[in-house]
């Protein structure tokens, strides 16, 4: 038995992919203890596995959620920024508080999310393995692939590898500040700094959760990387109630923002305009975004809830409207639905651009979207059988890419024989 240590954002997505990995781990007879922001706590014990919080001072219970919500209102660039400083604030307190932590506890090994850089450094002054989970789109940077940030169409044309360069050095300069508090502490532990941000990513196995098929030809992704598809499960989460003798059986239009940039109500008003008149019905979640009876009169008297059980519901759909949200476009595709993409910050244009590229969906950046142009997007979306089919190609390939199996399997290999996962 392996104690293991799991560090991810305290974030409804990234909780998402996370705990169902530590369940698994669980159930193969291993220890499993997530240490995070208090905002964490109640959805690691939902699923039964351990918790230690970090950061009570600076971040006591709630006050992510109100930095989450704040996130909400932003988008594009601001949003990006905003990211930036909460993961380079989360990022110091991790790197103070969790190696005693751990230590205590007796942690002999830690899954990574990618977007927690920090964690590897942890690792490496612990003395102990590590592994990279991208929960999120694969952050790798690699010139033969747009950053994640942008909504770029992948083009291995050499303008388009020098358009994706200068990308790479404006995220260089917008992620400085996670860099430099990582390097403070690989300083002060006396561990070699890091060239590349690549060097952050576990050298012995790097995991992704989306199928391969939904992501760009890479050229330098290093042979431990593997994709193993999704690990939706019920584990940790609450489901909501839902009225499902509402449901007309009309073809059903599921549109939610996801949980946490959702504080555009003007995007839900857009989105019931643009489904008027359609043979469908259209169900909205506001994921907390507001209170039903403060939201304003939406066009078509849309079903709409402020939390839906996502998993449920999309085993319904027809189509679904998104913010390009991993967790819900890979729970999407692995009910071979299409999807219209309204991308909005962070990661979201980057893996809109890959929804268009598979050619399951439509995109359009929310800066950009008109009532007309979404209804158009949605019609075509909803009649050209090639969506669809493509939706279900990624389906097929989801269901045979291995999940949260899988990636358990890659995870006690490394363990087992303390060497790399050759792919």
């Amino acid at each position: 038995m392996t104690h293991f240590g799991l560090i991810c954002p305290a974030s409804t997505g990234h909780l998402n992919t996370m705990l169902p990995l530590g369940k698994e781990l669980q159930r193969r007879g291993h220890r499993v203890t997530l240490f995070a922001l208090l905002d964490a706590e109640s959805k690691t014990l939902a699923a039964g596995l351990e918790f230690k919080g970090i950061g009570e001072s600076e971040f006591p219970q709630g006050v992510m959620a109100e930095l989450l919500a704040q996130l909400g209102k932003l988008s594009g660039r601001e949003a990006l920024r905003y990211t930036i400083i909460t993961l380079k604030n989360t990022a110091a307190v991790l790197l103070r508080d969790a190696p005693k932590a751990m230590k205590e506890a007796g942690v002999e090994a830690l899954l990574v999310d990618q977007v927690s850089p920090e964690g590897g450094t942890v690792a490496d002054f612990l003395g102990i393995p590590f592994i990279t989970i991208c929960s999120a789109v694969v952050l790798n940077r690699d010139p033969s692939v747009p950053p994640h940030f942008t909504n770029w169409n992948y083009n291995p044309a050499l303008w388009g590898q020098l358009r994706n360069r200068v990308g790479y050095q404006v995220l260089k300069q917008i992620t400085n500040p996670i860099t430099g508090v990582i390097n403070e502490y690989r300083q002060e532990w006396k561990l070699p700094k890091h060239s590349n941000p690549n060097e952050r990513y576990s050298q012995l196995a790097q995991i992704s959760q989306q199928p391969a098929e939904l992501e760009f030809p890479r050229k330098q992704l290093p042979q431990c990387f593997y994709f193993t598809g999704p690990y939706h499960s019920p584990v940790g989460r609450e489901v909501p109630g839902f009225p499902y003798e509402k449901l007309t059986g009309q073809p059903l239009i599921y549109a939610s923002m996801g949980t946490v940039q959702n504080r555009l109500i003007g995007v839900f008003q857009q989105i019931a305009e643009a489904c008027v008149g359609l043979d469908a019905q259209l169900v909205i979640s506001l994921g907390g975004s507001a209170k039903i009876k403060f939201l304003p009169e939406l066009a078509g008297s849309p079903l709409v809830v402020e939390y839906a059980p996502q998993l449920e519901l999309l085993q319904k759909a027809t189509l679904t409207i998104t913010h390009a949200g991993m967790n819900t476009t890979l729970e999407s595709l692995n009910n071979g639905i299409p999807m219209v993409a309204i991308p909005i910050a962070n990661d979201q244009p980057g893996i809109a651009a890959r929804v268009v590229w598979a050619g399951c969906g439509k995109a359009l950046p929310v800066r950009s979207i008109n009532v007309p142009r979404l209804r158009t997007a949605i019609q075509k979306v909803l009649t050209e059988d090639s969506y669809k089919q493509n939706a279900v190609r990624l389906q097929e390939a989801i269901r045979c890419a291995g999940g949260v199996s899988r990636a358990c399997d890659i995870v006690e290999q490394v363990l087992s024989t303390g060497k790399p996962a050759i792919s």
